[in-house]
């Protein structure tokens, strides 16, 4: 293989899940209900009525998996811990729940697998539901009581955390759109809910540092390149409205100290994210260690005036409703999204060039795909290979061109509850039969294992 293939020496490669996804077991050690047991045990919520009950059932078959990772060569594992195992009511510790994260940890460590934690992946205790959600600022002091118990019995294992997982999904899927948990649909609340986050991330990364220095943080964006549809100015302005609420909301919070003029502008006032007081934004701008891309596809957005600006109550682009995502010729996934792997290598060029120099890593990547087991125990999936290989040679063209970029976790290892489609779509590398909770690699799973064995890509799949 040709050395300019090859990818830097010490780069991690991994694979990544989260506990309402995989878990299962949401009634037993103590653990607590979450938002996501209730909006999916609502009737009409989540395709085929599917829960996050069983699951992959990872809870019981952790020991199992890490030994499939091992098998695989996988150099680490992102997984999340889920808050209402820690704090079943979102306040007091369970201790059987951290040592459940605690065994997990050591048996990734035993068999050579680098743990990486995620704090929350969208899983609140419904207890603080109950009591406002991320619609209310209590609700930031309970996060980082629970990151500081989470980190002070993991912090010895585990030197890689993230503090939040997709924020704007968060906010604006469950709080906008209403099709994700909290099953919300007001603009406003998502907003500040946004707001609420990252307070939230930036106020547990201070407190975490403060219990040990060890480690290093960070946080998990799912950022997408914004491309106008045309020259005409109204489509540049689409393309700027988009970008503005999906990447630049965070990214310049937590790395210029400040929400963007123009994005406050378009708000008007919506979630009172124009009175974010000083004490609250140097918070969000908390440094950090790294940053976590989450990449699946680009947006192309045109202008349509005709549209009411604010959109109907179930949009989550608040105050882009009068914009058309632009669909193009592109092969798709099975959830309808264009591939496009040129986005992810543009994406890590722009973060590396407008934002302050960060180890990057990518800590999702992957695509749903029918995927269906042959006669001979076989899962052939050669559309995820292509769209595998694709993304890490963009990722390479991107080292290539001065990025620091550091490691690269496929989304996801298993096939599991994939939140409003249930069982409906599958991205694991891994095929898992749920009657059974049969793993069965699939041929991608096979290929990422030589590919990490080669250290890079070689040739065309």
């Amino acid at each position: 293989m040709a050395a300019g293939e090859r990818f830097p020496e010490g780069f991690v490669w991994g694979a990544a899940t989260s506990a309402y996804q995989v878990e299962g077991a949401v009634g037993e050690g103590g653990r607590g209900p979450s938002i996501w047991d209730t909006f999916a045990g609502t009737p009409g919520r989540v395709v085929g009525g599917d829960t996050g009950e069983v699951a992959a059932d990872h809870y019981h078959r952790y020991r199992e998996d890490a030994a499939l990772m091992a098998d695989l060569g996988l150099g680490a594992y992102r997984f999340s811990v889920a808050w209402p195992r820690v704090q079943p009511d979102g306040r007091s510790v369970n201790p059987a729940g951290l040592d459940f994260y605690r065994r997990l940890a050591d048996r990734l460590l035993e068999r050579g697998i680098e743990p990486w934690v995620t704090l929350y992946h969208w899983d609140l205790p419904q207890a603080l539901q109950d009591a406002g959600g991320w619609a209310s600022r209590q609700v930031v002091d309970r996060f980082v009581e629970y990151a500081a118990a989470v980190y002070g019995a993991l912090s010895d294992r585990v030197a890689n955390w993230t503090t939040l997982n997709e924020p704007w999904c968060a906010a604006f899927l469950g709080h906008a759109a209403g099709i994700h948990a909290p099953g919300l649909q007001d603009p406003a609340t998502a907003v500040a809910a946004a707001h609420h986050l990252l307070v939230a991330h930036g106020q547990a990364t201070r407190a975490m540092r403060a219990l040990a220095a060890r480690p290093r943080l960070g946080i998990n964006l799912n950022l997408d390149p914004v491309t106008p549809a045309s020259a005409d100015p109204a489509d540049l302005d689409a393309a700027r409205r988009i970008d503005g609420i999906y990447n630049r909301l965070f990214l310049d919070p937590l790395f210029r100290g400040r929400y963007p003029a123009d994005v406050l502008e378009d708000l008007g006032g919506l979630g009172g994210l124009d009175r974010a007081g000083e004490a609250d934004l140097a918070a969000i701008a908390a440094p950090l260690d790294l940053l976590g891309v989450n990449y699946y596809r680009r947006w192309v957005v045109a202008a349509r005036p005709e549209r009411p600006r604010l959109g109907g109550p179930a949009s989550p682009w608040v105050a882009a409703g009068d914009v058309e995502f632009v669909a193009s010729d592109r092969p798709r996934t099975a959830l309808g999204w264009e591939i496009d792997p040129t986005g992810l290598d543009e994406l890590l060029l722009r973060l590396h060039r407008d934002y302050p120099s960060l180890p990057l890593f990518v800590t999702e990547n992957g695509a749903a795909f029918e995927d269906v087991p042959d006669g001979h125990g076989q899962v052939p999936d050669q559309a995820r290979i292509r769209f595998l290989d694709g993304h890490l040679r963009a990722a390479h063209r991107a080292i290539r061109g001065g990025v620091d970029l550091r490691g690269y976790f496929v989304w996801s290892l298993l096939d599991n509850f994939e939140w409003a489609e249930g069982y409906s779509k599958r991205f694991g590398i891994v095929y898992v039969d749920f009657p059974t909770q049969r793993r069965l690699p699939k041929d991608s799973a096979r290929w990422y294992r030589d590919t990490i064995a080669r250290g890079g890509l070689d040739g065309r799949p």
